[in-house]
């Protein structure tokens, strides 16, 4: 079984760490290790390739950063645990939708995990809730973004956590206007990061069939 290199980096730069990922993938050759790197960032909006200005309402003077990820505009900031999944997709055998599917179901079980009830949509990727509640149903609680150079992926998943969420309301978040969002612990408060994070990377690495290698 091939192995994944896991790695905290703590509250680092959006450039930096997209630059660094960016030459990571350029370097890479067919025997180089999977990593995923465990990352949270200063409040910053991205634009994926695609991205619309236009969904971005008010930047409230947070920086806006054009990405070459997927997918429109999101936001990050601290609390929000951030996974980025450098990883050859095509050393797996799977191609992009399969990989993207992996990690949406890997987020869908962490949260049933701890109670929370979650799907995907083909059209939207990310994952959203499921809730009795109308405030809370279909509000969106993680997003993709990835890019794919090459047969190996960069870029990744966030997970809302425990962040201030205001800073989605100035944006159309993923380019949906008036899309709800929320976090895990509006859902299930009392959950320690750090084990909802191993939970989390247990589950991709069981979904693309990797052992992981800690740091």
């Amino acid at each position: 079984m091939l192995t994944i290199k896991v790695s905290q980096h703590g509250l680092v730069d959006y450039t930096d760490c997209w630059l660094t990922m960016k030459n990571f993938t350029a370097q890479r050759n067919t025997d180089s290790q999977d990593e995923l790197w465990l990352v949270q960032h200063p409040p910053v909006f991205t634009l994926g390739q695609a991205g619309k200005a236009e969904h971005i309402l008010n930047t409230h003077h947070i920086p806006v950063v054009n990405s070459d990820r997927g997918g429109q505009v999101t936001y990050h900031g601290p609390g929000q645990i951030i996974a980025y999944l450098l990883i050859d997709i095509k050393r797996l055998g799977l191609g992009p939708r399969a990989f993207v599917t992996i990690i949406e179901s890997s987020i869908i079980a962490t949260l049933k995990d701890y109670g929370i009830h979650s799907y995907s949509k083909k059209e939207a990727p990310g994952v959203y809730v499921e809730s009795e509640n109308p405030l809370l149903n279909d509000a969106k609680i993680a997003a993709l973004g990835l890019r794919i150079r090459k047969g190996c992926s960069y870029h990744g998943l966030s997970l809302n956590f425990n962040m201030d969420l205001k800073p989605f309301s100035y944006i159309n978040p993923c380019g949906y206007a008036g899309q709800k969002v929320t976090q895990v612990n509006a859902l299930t408060p009392g959950i320690q990061q750090k084990l909802l994070e191993e939970n989390l990377i247990k589950h991709i690495c069981q979904g693309l069939q990797l052992r992981m290698q800690t740091s």
